[in-house]
């Protein structure tokens, strides 16, 4: 099918307001439901077990098999992007990833992982991956809904279950990617907790595979030389089954890694999927490197080359840059694009490392330097360029496999859990959520440094990188945080200068997103400070930076997912993950009844302006 001549992918269109954020702010609460500013309305959109195929089953909580859940809305929503299906903004693709599942809230009569019936372990792994969803605007407002009736050609469920995954890039092909079922290196089956994405500007949808650790047992029965490997990507080399794993080799063999060593490697890439063309097999792409991928965000520089930004979700870990081969090629023909669909496959991978300014000032207690903000310069370091290793001991193959262990050997510097990072498309100023980290400067850890500038830091920070001379491709930058987070009464926590008096609290900034005047969109995950996680919103430019207003909350146990905001600004899209994901909590003993009041759904939400205005303003 054809891609629409569009509005650019989310770039902004006419229409979109000032850029001024007078809603008021919601306080932090605890209720079991999604709460809104006054003057706008929400409505969910899709929830799990609701159907994405055309003749998929009536969803059947008891009867639950792989086949029907196969063609229904899988679980755990995270990344959310909508593709327009029309220049007049009526119909869109909604592309969602199933990140995990949580089988206590799944199956009625839960008792451990161990006694899930097969099929059932199935069901789960059908409820990871993707879903490609056809929707449309409801009667003229910023509500969307999916389309019920027709052909609905592009809709696609993508699973861990059975989709194939074709691997492209310098790694592929390579010694670690081989297994029996794959003498080529070149064939995957499905994608593993799928976390962040983006959406690129030549129509795909690029998905982060996080934390794919907790699939593989069998680590204590590896070669002894790869044991130190699996342990950096957090795979126990000591126990056949270490606490927490969901025991699908149960259901698939190629998860023991006793029985197939190289897996594993086969997941922690960023995929990029085509949602235009349901028939198309979705790509990992090694180039860009393997570790816990949040996710990966694409600008195009000014040379026509796109750069895409990513984090590595683990205390201590990294931050990446990829810089394409090939430049974009513009315009929306058939030759454009098939040109674009290559730019992931070859290019130049870096790790960032960040200097201080202020290095002797910092003491772990989060007090600003006498120099007034937490800043510095920093670098790019090349890892790998091509099929060219630039890390000593290590192939092209190794590193891209291997990346975490690149980065060790080049000294990145150690973040606090790096997850979304976010080139502005309006300024190409970079944002890097750095959720937490309890175990920065305790024991032997790294003590506090000027990026990461509390010790056992509970609630995160924000990060703004501004390359050098406005080059998204530039090897230098100058970096700083506008916002350390927490309770604004706390004087360890700062919010670009701005008056603290006037600031919502915020804990643990997971995911980020802009809407269409450049307006920065927060959302958390676990929530230090004891309210219900949920989306924030600030400007990060001119006398109201800094000026963090709390937008919505999720319902009870939930992490607020996405964001993501329409390209004519009337429209935010949240995914409500693990809604009632509370210790203790069951399907016959919920703690959250969300969205429906028997039990509890991940699903994904649009919140609206009531008067049709712009979102925020």
């Amino acid at each position: 099918p054809a891609v629409p001549e569009a509005t650019g992918f989310g770039r902004p269109g006419r229409g979109v307001g000032s850029g001024a954020l007078t809603f008021k702010p919601i306080p932090p609460n605890t209720l079991d439901t999604l709460v809104v500013p006054n003057g706008y309305d929400h409505a969910v959109v899709i929830r799990w077990g609701d159907p994405v195929l055309p003749g998929a089953p009536e969803f059947d909580l008891h009867h639950q098999t792989a086949a029907a859940q196969s063609k229904q809305f899988g679980y755990n929503n995270d990344f959310v992007g909508l593709l327009p299906l029309d220049r007049a903004g009526r119909r869109g693709l909604l592309v969602v990833n199933h990140e995990y599942t949580n089988e206590d809230l799944m199956f009625p009569g839960f008792t451990s992982q161990e006694a899930l019936a097969v099929e059932q372990l199935r069901v789960a792994m059908a409820a990871h991956g993707m879903s490609v969803v056809e929707v449309e605007r409801v009667d003229g407002t910023g509500q969307w809904r999916p389309v019920a009736k027709g052909r609905r050609p592009y809709n696609r469920r993508v699973t861990a279950l059975a989709t194939k995954f074709e691997l492209t890039g310098p790694a592929a092909g390579s010694a670690w990617l081989k297994t029996a079922a794959d003498t080529r290196g070149r064939t995957v089956i499905g994608t593993l907790n799928n976390c962040a994405g983006g959406v690129t500007p030549w129509g795909t949808v690029l998905s982060g595979e996080e934390n794919f650790n907790q699939y593989f047992v069998g680590g204590d029965a590896v070669a002894e030389a790869d044991k130190p490997k699996l342990a950096r990507y957090g795979i126990s080399t000591t126990a056949r089954y270490p606490g927490g794993s969901r025991k699908w080799e149960r259901a698939d063999e190629r998860f023991d890694l006793a029985k197939h060593p190289n897996e594993v490697n086969r997941h922690g890439w960023v995929v990029e999927i085509d949602p235009y063309d349901p028939e198309s097999r979705p790509r990992k792409h090694t180039a860009l490197g393997r570790f816990k991928h949040e996710g990966a965000n694409v600008i195009v520089a000014r040379s026509g080359h796109v750069v895409a930004y990513m984090g590595d979700d683990e205390r201590f870990d990294y931050l990446y840059k990829f810089v394409s081969e090939k430049k974009l090629m513009k315009g929306g023909s058939w030759v454009a694009r098939k040109h674009n669909l290559t730019l992931l496959e070859s290019g130049t991978l870096y790790v960032a490392r960040l200097e201080q300014s202020s290095a002797g000032e910092i003491d772990g207690s989060g007090r600003l330097p006498a120099d007034g903000a937490f800043n510095g310069r920093g670098r790019w370091i090349k890892l790998v360029s091509g099929n060219r290793s630039y890390v000593d001991g290590m192939t092209a193959a190794d590193v891209l496999t291997f990346t975490r262990i690149a980065g060790d050997k080049v000294g990145a510097t150690k973040m606090d859990r790096p997850e979304d990072v976010e080139p502005s498309l309006l300024s190409g100023k970079v944002y890097v959520a750095l959720t937490n980290n309890s175990n920065r400067g305790v024991g032997s850890n790294p003590k506090a440094d000027e990026a990461n500038p509390r010790t056992a830091n509970k609630h995160g920070q924000v990060l703004e990188l501004v390359e050098d001379r406005g080059d998204n491709s530039a090897e230098t930058f100058t970096w700083s945080l506008p916002i350390v987070a927490g309770d604004p009464n706390d004087p360890s926590t700062y919010f670009a200068g701005y008056d603290k008096a006037k600031v919502s609290p915020i804990s643990c900034p997971d995911n980020v997103a802009f809407d269409a005047t450049g307006n920065l969109w927060i959302s958390t995950d676990g929530n230090a400070l004891g309210s219900n996680d949920g989306l924030f919103a600030t400007a990060v430019e001119g006398p109201e930076r800094g000026h963090l207003k709390q937008f919505l909350t999720v319902p009870v146990g939930a992490e607020a997912c996405g964001p993501f905001i329409t390209g004519d600004n009337r429209s935010v899209f949240v995914a409500v993950q693990h809604p009632g994901e509370i210790s203790g909590a069951s399907l016959e003993k919920p703690a959250s009844t969300w969205p429906d009041g028997d039990y509890a759904k991940p699903g994904v939400v649009v919140a609206w302006r009531l008067d049709g205005g712009p979102i925020g303003s």
